[in-house]
């Protein structure tokens, strides 16, 4: 299926404002997350308590939160898990499992009378494996870097790996700063979504290396050439990014609205992931293979 056909748009022309755009983007990440010291964590990763409570009835957050900010729990967080009627209460170290399991119950049984409800689970996460999990995540993200960087190298050429692990690190970057800016938690579900990322857009990215790699056996290795090579190669892959990455889109995108709140951070890490690494692909990945033969000329 192709929805454009012997297009040529001068992506390589504009590859400057391309490096500008995705410039300014990672330097807002990265001031937004030195403002707010780094990711925002959740309980998976500093520590702490989660209760999950499943009322008989859909319960309004905003009536939880009064009733126990008015008893000193005003620091936890509370949010739906998964429908109206279940509710996922957190909160720091501080507190203990023991006591949010008994004298946080008596408050909201006390607030909300007519509305019975269960204890579903009580999770404790201890400060040392939540450090554990962020070393192990930078850990896999790491190995996850070198063996592209090793794997590209060998099918393709240095250059390449370099387009294409430059490419991952500006999703990565710029996909923690957009959580940072809305402050987000970061959770386990937002690392997978992060890997995720990384496997799509880099998949993406070999679709257009392969071509430009096919095409280039046939034309001559001057820098006019390599240019248009590669900008030729572009567009002949760009129905297939269009088709790949907007049917993806459109499915994270309906997960997110309709997903419930428990999928919903997931979600818009997998969207803003699948528009920077398509974007990332054809403006940051093709045009550095570009400007490494300018520099070696």
């Amino acid at each position: 299926m192709q929805i454009f056909t012997d297009t040529n748009f001068q992506f390589i022309k504009v590859r400057k404002t391309g490096y500008m755009i995705s410039g300014a983007l990672i330097v807002l990440s990265i001031i937004s997350l030195i403002l707010h010291g780094g990711p925002k964590y959740n309980i998976d990763f500093t520590g702490g308590t989660l209760v999950h409570l499943k009322f008989e009835q859909p319960v309004k957050i905003e009536e939880l939160r009064k009733a126990l900010s008015t008893h000193g729990y005003g620091e936890a967080e509370i949010k739906h898990f998964g429908s109206e009627d279940e509710v996922a209460i957190r909160a720091g170290l501080q507190r203990t499992a023991e006591e949010l399991s008994t004298k946080m119950e008596e408050v909201i049984r006390e607030a909300i009378p007519d509305n019975k409800f269960e204890v579903q689970r009580v999770e404790k996460v201890g400060p040392k494996i939540g450090q554990e999990l962020v070393f192990d995540t930078l850990k896999a993200i790491g190995w996850a870097m070198l063996l592209i960087l090793l794997y590209i190298m060998w099918r393709f050429e240095f250059k390449f790996s370099v387009g294409a692990v430059a490419a991952l690190a500006h999703d990565i970057i710029i996909t923690l700063g957009v959580f940072s800016i809305f402050d987000i938690e970061i959770s386990s579900p937002i690392i997978a979504a992060i890997l995720t990322i990384v496997g799509y857009s880099l998949n993406d990215t070999i679709v257009v290396y392969d071509r430009i790699r096919e095409n280039l056996k046939t034309t001559k290795r001057n820098l006019d050439q390599l240019a248009e090579t590669v900008n030729f190669s572009i567009n002949e892959t760009l129905s297939r990014t269009i088709i790949t990455s907007g049917t993806t889109l459109l499915v994270v995108i309906v997960l997110y609205f309709f997903g419930g709140e428990v999928l919903r951070s997931f979600a818009l890490a997998l969207i803003v992931g699948i528009v920077i690494g398509t974007y990332s692909s054809i403006f940051v990945a093709s045009p550095i293979v570009v400007d490494w033969n300018t520099k070696k000329a």
